[in-house]
């Protein structure tokens, strides 16, 4: 039997090993699962004798003391099953079929299909199945229902848990900053205020630790944010698993973005302002100040849209080719209005001024961080803008503010009408905390907004924000297989996730997290005296 596919075999608690096949393992790791019973003592046959005696004696050991282990990289879960991954030559192995069921998965392949049973099925777009069941076929998912033909595939029972589809991080510095103290760590912002042609998705870092630990609480795909200026440059949509950023990015580009200038004017009295070298500025200099930028990205969109025109006459032949201008050649999606542009706004005067800009030129915006959309609600619903928020944990700005103005603020949106989608800022320290995304739509759960929708404030609405909701955000028969089963109710911090699916691969769910965890635990105890 080829460990391309995963392999079955039971093992009976008998003490008596019977040959029921062969299969072959590899020189690559080797996921082993074993759910449900317990296996007696096996006696294994074959030319490595003693290589197989001493892993059913280690395996017998473990299931009997259910207590944590190290053997390669292992972890146990005794309510659930237990994983080993272990590197092994290749050689041949004689196996029994009896009461304990065994899967053999080499880690990060896929079986050709997969048939997952027994669990809470979270399909978002339609009924939730208790239970249902997913049939996964080629990276794909074949079928959902509430009983489904296994024909020929393989079965895991997940009963008792909840199957999700990957959630998706938007509007991140994930993959872009790794130690918020180590500037050599830094990619994420750009020198000068006008910078469309930077695509962020090549920065992104594969290696960094901070994304096998946002991965392992359910997220799949994130979106890195270029920052530094007015217009900082252009965001992908990238996997949490893949060896090189080119492999993992999934859509490129996604949205341009814009940070939008301050409307804020600073009144404190000429005396208290501008202790330092800067000169206190009058309401008049500022006010100035923040015509002249707004106007002067109000002309830069004037100049991507001249030129766009230009190429498209060029392509008639009807005028000559424009020099070509890698800024003015990144803008053609968005000045055409093909792509989104993300506008980055938190303050209410920002965003009615970036409303009215988007509306007057008839641009396709998606609002990110949003701290005062809430205020202007209907204007936002009016013109179908959908909303990122990301202030679900933030303090309150005015004293009149109540102090769940921000806990709130989702469900005043969801019922206005407004689209809503659940991120943190994109600052850099909020990168490590991109793991408790789910946390932030819980929150908002707390204070009125339906558990549904919050769900789909983390799945279904990013996947339709980024243009990827025909293959992701929800659990339908065609789209990618990317999904997840947890122990409870995602939105619950207690759960914890138990699989994860990245296009039909299983992931591992380890991360420096459960590395140091795993070492710690273990740590030798301190000799008596």
């Amino acid at each position: 039997m080829n460990t391309d596919k995963t392999s079955i075999f039971k093992i009976q608690n008998s003490r008596k090993l019977q040959t029921q096949g062969a299969f072959k393992i590899g020189a690559h790791n080797s996921v082993v699962r074993v759910v449900r019973g317990s296996c007696g003592k096996t006696q294994p046959t074959g030319t490595h004798n003693r290589v197989v005696r001493s892993f059913f004696a280690f395996l017998e050991r473990v299931l009997h003391q259910a207590s944590s282990f190290k053997f390669g990289q292992c972890r146990l879960d005794w309510s659930l099953k237990i994983e080993v991954s272990l590197k092994f030559d290749v050689w041949s192995l004689k196996f029994l079929a009896a009461s304990s069921t065994v899967l053999f998965i080499p880690l990060g392949s896929s079986a050709a299909s997969l048939l997952l049973t027994g669990a809470t099925v979270h399909t978002v777009s339609g009924e939730t199945l208790v239970p249902g069941q997913v049939l996964i076929k080629d990276s794909k998912i074949a079928a959902v229902g509430r009983s489904l033909s296994a024909d020929g595939a393989t079965t895991l029972d997940l009963k008792g848990q909840h199957l999700y589809p990957g959630m998706i991080a938007l509007n991140t510095t994930l993959g872009l900053t790794e130690i918020e103290s180590v500037r050599a760590t830094q990619d994420n912002t750009e020198v000068g205020d006008y910078t469309p042609d930077v695509e962020s998705w090549i920065a992104v870092n594969p290696d960094s630790e901070l994304l096998p630990v946002t991965r392992a609480n359910g997220i799949a795909y994130f979106e890195p944010v270029p920052q530094g200026g007015v217009v900082a440059g252009q965001s992908g949509l990238v996997a949490m698993s893949g060896w090189t950023s080119e492999q993992m990015s999934v859509k490129k580009p996604l949205a341009l973005h814009v940070f939008w200038p301050s409307m804020e004017l600073d009144t404190s009295p000429r005396e208290r302002a501008g202790r330092g070298r800067e000169k206190p500025k009058s309401l008049e200099e500022q006010a100035k100040e923040r015509r002249v930028k707004l106007q002067a990205l109000a002309d830069f969109f004037e100049e991507a849209k001249a030129y766009a025109k230009a190429r498209d006459a060029a392509e008639k032949g009807s005028a000559p080719v424009p020099l070509k201008t890698p800024a003015w050649e990144a803008m053609l999606p968005y000045a055409r209005g093909q792509l989104p542009i993300m506008v980055h706004a938190l303050e209410l005067r920002q965003i009615k001024s970036a409303v009215q800009w988007a509306t007057t030129n008839q641009y396709k915006i998606i609002l990110a961080d949003a701290r005062d959309g809430w205020m202007v609600a209907d204007l936002l619903a009016t013109n179908h803008i959908p909303v990122i928020y990301c202030e679900t944990f933030s303090l309150t700005t005015r004293d009149t503010e109540s102090y769940d103005a921000h806990f709130t603020a989702p469900e005043k949106l969801r019922k206005a009408g407004v689209q809503v989608a659940f991120g943190l800022s994109p600052k850099v320290f909020n990168a490590p905390l991109e793991r408790n995304l789910p946390y932030e739509a819980a929150q908002a759960v707390a204070f009125g907004l339906p558990a549904d929708e919050a769900l789909k404030g983390l799945t279904l609405y990013p996947a339709q924000m980024a243009g990827v909701a025909d293959r992701l955000g929800s659990i339908e028969a065609g789209k990618e297989a990317t999904l997840f089963a947890s122990d409870g109710d995602i939105l619950d911090i207690r759960s914890n996730v138990k699989h994860f699916w990245i296009a039909g691969k299983e992931v591992s769910l380890e991360s420096r997290h459960t590395k140091l965890y795993d070492k710690y635990k273990n740590r030798p105890k301190p000799a008596s005296d």
